[in-house]
């Protein structure tokens, strides 16, 4: 078996081995660098323009998920779990266009007038308040991208996750002083099963499926 054979294999077997976790093994301790690793790839993920809308806020302190818990409204896994990553989307990403094209260019990975290009078209978009709506959707589509891959990575590694939008937000931007600039995409748990998860049904793809028009 060549090594892109057994790629696309472990790639399958993970996407179907994937499932969402609500019960952790509460004492076990995840590496650091496990983490880290976990955290880097999911940074790999596609985004519009490469402006790499997500942020993570990582929880690990014991005393921060006790408080992070009553504004899940009570989800254990949020104390259980090893981490928590809340992923959030930046609404102010084409702030980062010249960062991200500015060594391209000195580089030599792209010419002037494809920075230019790509410069111009980016803070036309974020330069104008009108476009609020579609900066507030680009930061949520993108940071969810970048959630997938985070939980793929995670079992590809041997964790569990959970991904999770029921929390209150005006209250957790509060309590961890999260800035207005940033958007919550969702909350993930990361951690050892303890018990396996629920079973999951999926539909067919007749059911979800449309080819070329509707």
């Amino acid at each position: 078996m060549n090594t892109i054979t057994q790629e696309r294999l472990l790639a399958e077997e993970v996407m179907r081995a994937r499932h969402s976790v609500k019960h952790y093994d509460a004492e076990y301790q995840m590496p650091e660098q496990d983490l880290k690793d976990i955290l880097e790839l999911a940074t790999l993920a596609p985004s519009s323009n490469n402006l790499q809308h997500w942020r993570f806020l990582v929880i690990t302190d014991q005393a921060v998920k006790e408080k992070v818990l009553p504004i899940a409204y009570g989800q254990k896994q949020v104390v259980d779990s090893s981490a928590v990553v809340v992923v959030l989307g930046d609404l102010e990403a084409g702030s980062n266009v010249d960062a991200i094209y500015g060594p391209l260019l000195t580089s030599g990975a792209i010419n002037q007038q494809t920075h230019d290009y790509l410069v111009g078209g980016v803070k036309s978009l974020y330069g104008n308040p009108d476009n609020a709506g579609v900066m507030r959707d680009e930061a949520i589509r993108n940071s969810s991208l970048a959630s997938m891959q985070l939980m793929l990575a995670a079992k590809a590694k041997g964790y569990d996750t959970c991904p999770m939008m029921g929390f209150n937000w005006n209250q957790l931007k509060e309590t961890l002083n999260i800035p207005d600039r940033y958007v919550p995409s969702m909350m993930i748990t990361i951690g050892k099963a303890k018990t396996p998860a629920r079973v999951s049904s999926r539909f067919t793809l007749e059911q979800v499926v449309t080819h070329n028009s509707f």
